[in-house]
């Protein structure tokens, strides 16, 4: 299962301790909100894109959405997300468990910067019925190597 690799990753990080499994679904950022008792915008959810012939990860706040012209100026292409069936061959973890941790080698991992106003954000931990509870800079460093990008737009 993808959580034991997101879980012995965390543990060579000392933050295994911060995975929290739930008995409902996490899948969504509105299930996973529920399921944590926070709002959804701190929901870190995974978004998964073709960029040209890599794989690219944007983590993003949970009411954060692409934004198409910031999206194209930084990568130099349209949007254009993975399909369902795509993401655990593809990332290494299925939908609703797709997190920054623990993905496929070649695999980049970008952190937008929605995610930087607050202080817990939770990404899934490579299940559907998973999260991990980190602040950004905690992120940042379990999702190593990532970059911070500013490809979204809030509400």
């Amino acid at each position: 299962m993808a959580i034991d690799g997101v879980r012995a990753h965390l543990r060579a990080l000392g933050m295994e301790d911060r995975v929290l499994e739930f008995e409902t679904s996490s899948a969504t950022v509105d299930l996973a909100a529920r399921a944590m008792g926070c709002d959804p915008a701190h929901i870190a959810k995974t978004l998964s894109f073709h960029v040209g012939d890599r794989v690219v990860l944007v983590v993003a706040a949970g009411d954060a959405r692409i934004d198409n012209p910031k999206f194209k100026a930084r990568f130099g292409c349209k949007a254009r997300m993975l399909k369902a069936e795509e993401a655990e061959p593809l990332v290494g973890h299925g939908v609703g468990g797709v997190c920054p941790f623990a993905v496929n080698d070649g695999v980049e991992v970008c952190l937008d910067e929605s995610l930087r106003r607050f202080d817990v954000v939770y990404p899934a931990a490579g299940s559907a019925s998973s999260a991990v509870r980190l602040s950004p800079d905690e992120l940042a460093r379990c999702a190593e190597p990532c970059t911070w990008v500013d490809v979204c737009k809030l509400p």
